[in-house]
């Protein structure tokens, strides 16, 4: 059901579907809040995208329920309050083993291209919560997902340290921080091929002789007292870059979400392949 001009709350009548394991209705105009019985009456979804609609208020706690939950999407909507601390008790995140056996065809969608998943689609094991208003620390147990491939917390409100469990996550290929006020030294990340860090607050050199220094400057830009290749030597102390937090109507901050995401998407063909 997704990218049609469906309007509304969220359907009501989807709770009496309890055999769904794939669920997107993205790119749609749904608001009001994601009701708290999707992770007790849908036991056994795994894919579940509402990416960019308009939903507000808070994540539902009861959404860790799913424990077969491996590609959640909630990007580019309207949500509030802080992360949920039990986003650790997805099962299938943790583990290295396959996820949903689903037979079928998915469609993912990243800037303006729709590709076609088939029997590849359990490889890939993904949180997107991008382009919202979410607020606080990133949780410390989010290190438990052991099997997370790409993580993407881009365009929020998020304050604290980037948690050093990060730096442990072998599978992660893809992390996106970008455009929070996160602050604080940044901790060595290993095993990734595409990384976001810009228009935060870190501070401090990026680690010497290290993964960290191969990636393009732009990782780290608008973060005025980081300093170390592959940025000058010295912070510039700058004035940094106005903070932009999302906004439906501002078609470049989507854009360049959408790029950062594309060059995800062509990783995780990558893998799949």
């Amino acid at each position: 059901m997704r990218k049609n001009n469906l309007s509304g709350e969220f359907p009501a009548s989807l709770k009496n579907c309890r055999g769904l394991s794939v669920m997107d209705l993205g790119r749609n105009t749904l608001s009001g809040k994601i009701p708290e019985w999707i992770g007790t009456k849908l036991p056994y979804l795994g894919i579940l995208s509402l990416r960019f609609n308009k939903f507000l208020g808070n994540i539902p706690p009861s959404i860790c329920q799913l424990q077969s939950i491996q590609i959640l999407d909630l990007s580019g909507n309207h949500l509030s309050g802080r992360i949920p601390q039990c986003f650790s008790n997805f099962t299938i995140l943790q583990l290295l083993q396959d996820g949903i056996l689903y037979h079928g065809d998915a469609l993912v969608q990243w800037k303006n291209k729709e590709s076609e998943y088939q029997n590849t689609l359990w490889l890939l094991k993904t949180i997107y919560l991008s382009s919202n208003e979410l607020v606080g620390d990133i949780p410390k147990d989010f290190s438990r997902m052991n099997a997370l491939l790409s993580l993407n917390l881009s365009r929020n409100h998020l304050t604290g340290n980037i948690i050093e469990g990060i730096g442990t996550m072998k599978m992660l290929e893809v992390l996106g921080l970008s455009r929070n006020q996160l602050s604080g030294k940044i901790p060595i990340l290993t095993f990734l091929s595409v990384l976001d860090l810009s228009n935060n607050n870190f501070s401090g050199r990026i680690p010497p002789s290290t993964q960290l220094q191969g990636f393009d400057s732009s990782t780290y830009g608008g973060n005025i007292q980081l300093y170390g290749r592959p940025l000058p030597e010295c912070p510039t102390f700058a004035p940094p870059n106005p903070h932009v937090g999302y906004d439906s109507n501002a078609s470049t901050s989507q854009e360049n979400d959408d790029e950062f995401l594309s060059k995800e998407f062509y990783i995780s063909l990558a893998l799949v392949k």
